[in-house]
């Protein structure tokens, strides 16, 4: 063999070595930025049984997705509950008391998966099974929703609802708790933009 030989014979096994151990490298979740532009959380309620939709201006997530691997996927969302919307102040004001979501000891509310699952039967890559913790007003409970993924352009898509109860969280304490006025069902729709 000559040395010429012998040069390029250890150049593609180092190029062969290199690309052995970049594959791998693909299946690895990376974290994603959401848009916050482009992305929304918002509930929806009925109030008197007309449905009510609002939402939560600032929140912040953290997303290492792995559509190869979706069970070493993790996700977390944290919301400020000051910036909850009903589009008048009034009511915005009302519902950050103690009776409802006490915001000013409970600022924030969060969510952290436990478990992402690819959804049996659907599409690659395009419907899961999410459960994880949701943490309201100081009250933790465990919940399971569907997400679907997509993309569009160069960003992925989060989409899912999770349908929830308010009395579960102590959201309308007291009188509130009476559910003929606002129903004890709310889901929360989340559409998260993420590169």
């Amino acid at each position: 063999m000559t040395h010429l030989q012998s040069l390029l014979r250890k150049t593609a096994l180092c190029a062969g070595l290199i690309v052995c151990s970049a594959a791998p490298l693909t299946s690895i979740a990376a974290p994603l930025k959401a848009d916050p532009a482009k992305s929304s959380v918002t509930i929806v309620f009925k109030q008197l049984n007309v449905p009510v939709e609002a939402k939560f201006k600032k929140f912040a997530t953290q997303i290492d997705f792995n559509n190869a691997q979706p069970e070493a996927s993790k996700a977390s969302v944290d919301i400020e509950i000051p910036s909850f919307d009903l589009g008048d102040p009034d009511y915005n004001k009302e519902v950050l008391n103690k009776e409802w979501f006490n915001a000013q000891q409970f600022p924030r509310a969060s969510f952290v998966t436990s478990s992402i699952k690819a959804s049996a039967g659907a599409p690659a890559g395009s419907k899961y099974e999410v459960a994880g913790k949701l943490t309201i007003k100081g009250k933790t409970a465990d919940v399971r929703f569907p997400l679907n993924v997509k993309k569009e352009g160069n960003a992925q898509v989060f989409e899912g609802a999770l349908p929830i109860k308010r009395l579960t969280y102590n959201i309308g304490e007291g009188e509130w708790q009476d559910t003929g006025m606002v129903a004890d069902e709310i889901t929360i729709k989340f559409r998260l933009v993420a590169q």
